[in-house]
């Protein structure tokens, strides 16, 4: 007998799967794509509202004039950023880092809240998406048309409906990408060059990646950028609660679902309110049946509640089927009010009290901070020197960043011990949002040093200005040096 015959085959045999059984999903089979069908209603006119507002923000703040130059700017190159009239120094990130801990708290309570209004009605994915989807639905036709263009073979009709719609994409993308990169260098002197095609390698890098990034995420991705991509639909379930502002189905209304003629009793057939039209299926931009239950890829964006709506008022059916609740508030019948004394959870208020003091904090620090800083580097190639008269002698060089748009003039003392004095010129210019450098050498008399031989001493630099006659002070810490 062969090894062959001898090794032992395991037969595999397809199983039939019964109607009950689960459906098994690859990971590597291609996503059906989604056509979801146009929308009107209130909250769809919310939704065009935010896209009009965040846009004219995005867009329109790069081209604001603000004392003779870009109100919003980050120069990165200059390391300087302006906002408007506060111009932050790189020893000013911390700032930033206070506004990123901001973001993300209020984002944790507006999701206890609320859900997920922000990825419904402000997230620059959904924003990109609805232009984009506008776009498609003017060029190619609404959702059935769209399906029959993609289905029918090439042609002149396809090939121009097509390339016109992804022209348009395109050229919405590089006005993105180039505004964009129009917060990071001065976008007057960046439209001038665009004209001329004279943009460096990294302005050309920039336009075309923020350009073809937001072509490829709102012209292709879409959904899955929602459901595989973003971080926030997985962590959500850990933010929202029972009491979280969701969009919900109300099945204890709507089942049993079935169609019936608009005049049909639906009780007496023994159906719900839910006629099973499917529209909410087909207007919902991730894809999902909302009848289903609250799912990680819903984004909140009520496009089913308007559908619904619709559906329930040409049936003469009160609205609310599918309407934002909690899922207390449904499963109990509250009121609005009910659901609202809700919201007040411990959950909410820890949220709310820590975002409170860290906005506050933030807020107090932005308004006492000096508007100019000053370090203090010493001299650590020669530590310290014996000059005339047994004198000792440390050199330091004083680094002020002046954090207005004026110039200003600052004059120099030192502290802390008696007998110190600055041996040379003390006072400096520097100009507005620039960093002054001064060399200045501290001398202390052969009597005072003599009491510190082999001592490092704390001293202490104050500079001063005067703007408008308002004195300003900053000090600064360093040492002095006595050798034995």
């Amino acid at each position: 007998m062969s090894q062959a015959a001898r090794t032992a085959v395991i037969p595999i045999r397809p199983v039939a799967t019964g109607p009950d059984d689960e459906l098994t999903v690859s990971m590597y089979e291609k996503q059906a794509k989604i056509y979801p069908r146009s929308v009107s209603g209130w909250f769809a006119r919310w939704r065009w509202s935010m896209v009009w507002l965040t846009q004219l923000v995005f867009y329109g703040a790069p081209w604001l004039q603000w004392n003779g130059r870009q109100a919003m700017l980050f120069d990165l190159t200059e390391r300087r950023f302006f906002v408007f009239g506060l111009v932050l120094q790189p020893q000013d990130l911390i700032y930033l880092a206070a506004l990123l801990v901001i973001a993300a708290l209020s984002l944790f309570l507006f999701t206890a809240v609320a859900g997920r209004l922000w990825c419904g009605y402000a997230c620059p994915q959904t924003v990109y998406t609805e232009m984009f989807l506008w776009v498609e639905r003017r060029l190619e036709g609404d959702r059935v048309t769209r399906m029959r263009l993609d289905a029918a073979p090439w042609g002149m009709e396809k090939l121009s409906r097509k390339g016109g719609k992804h022209a348009v994409w395109l050229a919405i993308g590089l006005f993105t990408g180039f505004t964009f990169v129009g917060y990071f260098t001065p976008i007057r002197m960046l439209a001038a060059e665009a004209t001329t095609l004279a943009l460096s390698a990294w302005q050309w890098f920039w336009i075309l990646f923020y350009g073809l990034a937001t072509y490829g995420n709102a012209g292709y991705m879409r959904e899955q950028v929602c459901k595989y991509m973003c971080p926030y639909a997985r962590f959500q379930s850990a933010l929202i609660d029972k009491d979280s502002l969701v969009i919900a189905y109300d099945a204890g209304r709507g089942e049993a679902r079935g169609s019936r003629p608009r005049k049909a009793d639906a009780r007496a057939l023994g159906l719900g309110d839910c006629i099973d039209c499917t529209l909410c299926v087909q207007v919902c931009p991730t894809g999902i049946d909302i009848r289903n239950g609250l799912q990680n890829e819903c984004i909140g964006c009520a496009a089913c509640i308007d559908v619904c709506d619709d559906v329930m008022g040409k049936m003469g059916y009160p609205t609310g089927l599918i309407r934002y609740s909690t899922e207390n508030g449904v499963a109990r019948g509250w009121s609005r009010a009910q659901m609202l004394r809700r919201s007040l959870r411990p959950r909410v208020l820890v949220y709310a009290g820590v975002l409170l003091t860290v906005i506050t904090l933030f807020v107090t620090s932005l308004y006492l901070r000096s508007e100019f800083a000053v370090d203090v580097i010493k001299d650590r190639s020669t530590l310290a020197r014996t000059v005339d008269h047994g004198a000792v002698e440390n050199v330091y060089r004083l680094q002020i960043a002046n954090g207005t748009e004026q110039p200003h003039r600052y004059r120099v003392e030192v502290t802390g011990l008696r007998g110190l004095k600055i041996a040379t010129p003390a006072e400096i210019d520097v100009e507005g949002t620039r960093i002054g450098s001064l060399a200045v050498r501290v001398a202390l008399d052969a009597v005072a040093a003599e009491a510190h031989r082999g001592q490092v001493v704390p001293i202490a630099f104050e500079v001063t200005t005067s703007p408008g006659g308002q004195r300003r002070t900053v000090d600064e810490k360093s040492t002095f040096f006595v050798p034995r």
